[in-house]
């Protein structure tokens, strides 16, 4: 298969890895990307997939920054910590967009196989992408709300809208590999028959 042809699918795959990378290590790793900021100024907590401002990094946390003064009483259930192990979706959903990204090169460079993989793998990276959006809604919307009820200042931060960036360039990714895959067997196809008559 020309590589020009799987250039698309190969881009968009790529771009998802990539902003799904930059969400996973989100606070408390780095700062910059956070779901939810509450509070102000030197005080603001930003809370990200492993964790807060101040914490160590972990699977699952609770909603409980002392510097905050905030009564989680509301978020402190096991719903709410399931939640919170749900955001691991992030990393998953990054290295699959990486893999359909190697395997869309491989299948560019040497076989076409490698396409025809690339759209599996992108087409569960959309899945999965989509569902950590849908919890990060959910999540830090309701957590937003209890904040603003106690009279801390709160706003989503840019993780959540990186994250809903990726799902769509990897439904962008699967859409081109499978259409460069597809598209590609009808012309074998056509030709063969072609050559019949």
């Amino acid at each position: 298969m020309p590589l020009s042809a799987a250039l698309p699918g190969l881009f968009f795959c790529l771009t998802a890895a990539v902003l799904l990378t930059f969400v996973s290590v989100s606070a408390p790793t780095w700062d910059k990307i956070s779901f939810l900021n509450a509070g102000s100024g030197s005080a603001t907590v930003r809370f990200g997939v492993f964790g807060y401002t101040g914490t160590h990094a972990r699977i699952g946390y609770r909603f409980n920054p002392s510097s905050l003064n905030f009564n989680d009483h509301v978020l402190h259930t096991p719903v709410f910590l399931n939640l919170t192990k749900t955001l691991i979706l992030h990393p998953i959903a990054a290295g699959i967009s990486g893999l359909a990204f190697f395997s869309g090169l491989c299948g560019a460079l040497y076989h076409r196989a490698g396409t025809a993989v690339m759209a599996l793998l992108a087409a569960l990276a959309t899945i999965i992408s989509l569902l950590a959006f849908l919890f990060d809604m959910v999540l830090f919307g309701i957590a937003r709300r209890q904040f603003r009820k106690q009279g801390i200042p709160s706003q989503y931060g840019s993780a959540g809208w990186l994250t809903l960036a990726a799902a769509v360039a990897i439904l962008l990714g699967f859409s081109t590999a499978a259409s460069t895959f597809f598209s590609r067997y009808r012309n074998k196809t056509r030709n063969k028959s072609a050559v019949g008559f």
